[in-house]
């Protein structure tokens, strides 16, 4: 039987978060049918499962760190995944910050949800969710990025 702290945390039918040591347990990416595995980190390993497709986003845990290059990528990645029936796993180390992002990250593209309602979700889903400073700075401009992209931005001057 799994140990209880072991989960992949739903945030959408094709869409669970998790830290590194759930993430590379194969009956948890067996059970949940797991395709692609995005990792984001640059030292946690990838699941041995054969048949899963890894993405590694190789940053730190540091607010500095530029997540944001990776956002689209990611959430294509993730609703391509879906689009086929697969599911995706994304994962950091502990599961709180950088794997964090990358799901609301998703939620707000794919999704159309405001930043604070995908926050909301992901949080939801998995409790211990907190990204960091940078990454939730990172999170506020791809909204607004988003929102002109969408022609949702007033033409106020700037």
């Amino acid at each position: 039987m799994l140990q209880p702290q072991l989960q992949l945390c739903k945030v959408t039918n094709a869409l669970f978060i998790s830290n590194a040591r759930s993430a590379c347990t194969d009956d948890l990416i067996q059970q949940e049918a797991v395709t692609l595995c995005i990792n984001v980190s640059k030292q946690q390993p990838f699941p041995e499962a054969s048949r899963i497709t890894a993405l590694r986003v190789p940053v730190y845990d540091d607010p500095t760190e530029d997540l944001y290059r990776y956002f689209d990528s990611c959430a294509d990645a993730i609703r391509d995944e879906a689009s086929k029936g697969g599911h995706t796993v994304v994962y950091c180390k502990n599961g709180r910050s950088r794997s964090a992002t990358i799901c609301v990250a998703y939620l707000m593209k794919y999704r159309k949800l405001s930043l604070a309602d995908a926050f909301t979700k992901v949080r939801t889903s998995r409790s211990v969710v907190d990204p960091n400073s940078g990454f939730w700075a990172q999170l506020e401009r791809y909204e607004q990025e988003l929102k002109k992209r969408r022609g949702e931005v007033d033409n106020a001057p700037t």
